[in-house]
């Protein structure tokens, strides 16, 4: 969320090739953060209350950002950036939820620490009961 806030408050971004498409750069982040946010959640329980809570906190954070940029020189305000920081956030929310490979593919990590973890400690890892 800090390198999200520092952007926002230059001036200028410079930005090149393919991520001149900014809403797609907007989608892409928040929909990277949602995820993240998601991931801390409890990993015993990832159901549509934490997706809700996670789609609309990221959202939050989306307009507080442009209200941010507001105060910046060079830089405006757009309902558009929301609207891509928004449904990016969705987006990331239903596939973490419904797809169970991306889910897999965004925990792969977790598990091999968890793993670590409990050779190294001796004690059981938490169960992750979803899959």
């Amino acid at each position: 969320m800090g390198s999200i806030v520092m952007v926002s408050d230059q001036s200028t971004v410079g930005v090149s090739g393919f991520f001149r498409f900014d809403k797609l750069a907007h989608f892409c982040v928040f929909g990277l953060l949602a995820t993240l946010i998601l991931r801390m959640l409890s990993t015993e329980r990832k159901g549509l209350r934490n997706g809700l809570i996670t789609a609309l906190f990221v959202s939050l954070f989306g307009i507080s950002d442009e209200f941010h940029q507001s105060f910046t020189p060079g830089r405006s305000v757009e309902v558009a950036d929301w609207v891509a920081d928004t449904l990016g956030a969705i987006t990331a929310v239903w596939f973490y939820l419904k797809w169970n490979w991306y889910r897999k593919l965004m925990e792969s990590g977790l598990k091999k620490a968890s793993q670590q973890e409990e050779r190294l400690s001796g004690t059981p890892a938490p169960v992750d009961r979803e899959g």
